[in-house]
């Protein structure tokens, strides 16, 4: 399923999920331009362990390139980018509009870091690079199914060999974006080829799940639900 909008008005410019979108775009120009220079700055899970990684690399580094890899994606075609960003800009508005801004840049870094930290513990700390925003964007959906749990997704749904638009409740859409990456995750436990992080997603949807959860305080302004029917975007 492929989200197109939802239900919910944001109240204030989000300007830190668009901002985002900005800095992984030009990343991945950079990339495709530069794609050798720029790879060093992907996260290897590996070097968390290892006592010549930390005296060749720096243990600083190594940690600075969690943060790095947030913002990098396959530099061989644009799907990787295109898909990750199409869900920011989807679920990150309201996400952003319920925290407020420095919450949510905040917020999710901390759902990337989650996300790698998962990746690196079920890979059995890999040496393959990583990189990508979904384990951060992640984090976002799992605000978002948290904090708008009632509200409705427009998506684009596979039926057989056609595609029909569609409106589906969030919490639906959501649950089984999340039992999808669980399955496909199950599968990939102590791999330590290249492919599709499931464990990153897994790790990074919880980490929002729980941020959000914590931040759900009576009376609190982050709580409040302002859902308004018929308006996606």
């Amino acid at each position: 399923m492929i989200p197109l909008g939802d239900s919910i008005r944001s109240l204030s410019r989000p300007v830190m999920s668009h901002s985002i979108i900005v800095v992984c775009v030009a990343v991945w120009l950079a990339q495709v331009l530069s794609p050798d220079h720029l790879a060093r700055y992907a996260f290897v899970p590996g070097e968390l362990i290892s006592p010549t990684a930390w005296r060749e690399v720096g243990l600083a580094n190594i940690i600075l390139r969690m943060f790095t890899s947030m913002f990098m994606h396959d530099p061989g075609g644009p799907w990787h980018l295109g898909f990750n960003m199409l869900f920011l800009w989807v679920f990150g508005d309201n996400v952003e509009d319920r925290l407020g801004h420095g919450r949510f840049v905040l917020f999710y870094l901390a759902c990337g870091v989650a996300a790698a930290l998962a990746h690196s513990l079920l890979s059995f700390f890999s040496n393959v690079p990583i990189l990508g925003a979904s384990g951060a964007i992640a984090g976002v959906l799992g605000a978002y199914f948290v904090l708008f749990r009632g509200a409705r997704v427009r998506a684009l749904v596979p039926i057989f060999f056609l595609f029909t638009v569609m409106e589906i409740p969030a919490f639906v859409f959501l649950g089984l974006w999340f039992i999808f990456q669980l399955f496909s995750g199950f599968g990939t436990i102590g791999g330590t080829g290249g492919g599709v992080a499931f464990w990153a997603h897994i790790g990074g949807f919880v980490a929002g799940y729980a941020l959000a959860r914590s931040l759900a305080r009576p009376n609190s302004r982050f709580v409040r639900p302002r859902v308004i029917h018929m308006r996606y975007g």
